[in-house]
């Protein structure tokens, strides 16, 4: 009686909390705040995708992921790459010494598009690539080591390396890649002019109609078995393996699973932003998604979007207030709120809630009780 009353209360919680959190990303703020800021939130919604992902990954499949960067960028740059293309048209890239190639390509000497950027010249190709490209890296990923059942804080450092790389490589092929500076100058998709207000107020919207609907996604493979399956994995390995099950299936799905989630949030940011780079990617973005996804709570899909809104909201007030001590403010943030909300902000939501249902639940038993009392006193 208690689990089904703690499990319809969730679930009706649950429910209440992304209608909250809807009407916050697509009535409150786009009436609230200039173009200039909305679009500033855009691009904090674009990294919500990675938080979201991670809380499938880390918070129900136990499996803390230090390169989620590593999938946001392949997303962005594979959006970037069609962007560019079309940007490079033979017109705009007419005083160039190859006209029809990316501007960076020519200024390092190449003279031919590379074979790996011809296909980014269909659309329908790269929203394909976005999906498939980090789905098969994950896979080859997750399958090389959870089938040889390496886990915990060696997969954490893995990853983390496997950003590490990515960023040199990205860097180091600068006439493929465009380097540092990454792939800028964005201006059209398929005709439509990117940099307009219209745009991107368009686009805004977009982003946070894409993120709702990954939550639901979420949200429908949490309540099925196979989330329950993750919950019992992520506390009982060895138990659900005795049982019969493969764990490592479990494992390699979820983690391929955040690696699209993330994708989709970079190809949005690149849409959003206008560029792409390798900053995006390395090391410390990936560890920023994860303190998103702290503190969030990382067992709440929508705490996670909340800890991202406000983490990044942090980082641009403290900024611009103090140039100089910003990244002092940020991590006594950090810290505060880890100490005081170990469980992030949704593990204080769910504390209240808690109590609440338990008074309900003394108040059922009450009543019952009195009803049992009664109906002895009848009979007697």
């Amino acid at each position: 009686m208690n689990a089904l009353l703690n499990r319809a209360l969730g679930e009706r919680n649950g429910a209440i909390g992304l209608a909250v959190l809807a009407v916050i990303i697509l009535l409150i703020m786009p009436l609230a705040l200039d173009i200039f800021r909305l679009n500033l939130v855009g691009k904090y919604l674009t990294y919500a995708f990675a938080a979201v992902g991670l809380v499938m990954v880390w918070g129900y499949g136990g499996i803390l992921s230090l390169g989620q960067g590593v999938f946001f960028g392949f997303g962005g740059y594979c959006m970037a790459m069609f962007l560019k293309l079309e940007a490079s048209d033979l017109t705009s890239t007419a005083h160039q010494t190859t006209p029809g190639i990316p501007d960076f390509m020519d200024w390092n000497q190449v003279t031919q598009l590379p074979m790996i950027w011809q296909p980014f010249h269909s659309f329908a190709f790269t929203v394909f690539a976005i999906i498939a490209v980090p789905l098969l890296i994950s896979y080859v990923i997750s399958a090389a080591m959870f089938k040889r059942r390496v886990g915990g804080v060696y997969f954490s450092i893995i990853t983390q390396a496997i950003a590490a790389i990515l960023t040199i490589l990205v860097v180091g092929q600068q006439g493929l890649t465009g380097g540092i500076n990454g792939i800028t100058d964005l201006k059209t998709l398929n005709g439509w002019n990117i940099n307009t207000d219209s745009a991107k107020y368009l686009l805004y919207f977009i982003n946070g109609a894409l993120l709702l609907g990954v939550i639901m996604v979420c949200n429908l493979v949490l309540s099925s078995k196979l989330g329950r399956l993750l919950l019992a994995l992520r506390d009982k390995e060895d138990r659900v393996r005795f049982s019969g099950y493969d764990v490592a299936n479990f494992k390699i799905f979820t983690f391929c699973m955040g690696a699209v989630i993330s994708a989709i949030g970079g190809a949005m940011f690149t849409l959003q932003v206008g560029f792409m780079s390798p900053s995006i990617i390395g090391i410390v973005p990936s560890i920023e998604m994860v303190i998103f996804a702290a503190i969030g709570g990382r067992m709440s899909l929508v705490g996670a979007v909340y800890g991202t809104l406000i983490v990044n909201y942090g980082k641009t007030a403290f900024s611009e207030s103090f140039p100089s001590l910003w990244l002092l403010f940020m991590g006594a943030m950090f810290i505060g709120v880890v100490m005081v909300f170990p469980n992030g902000l949704a593990g204080l939501y769910q504390s209240h809630l808690n109590d609440r249902v338990t008074r309900l639940l003394n108040r059922i038993k009450k009543v019952k009780s009195s009803d049992q009392l009664k109906v002895v006193k009848a009979e007697s």
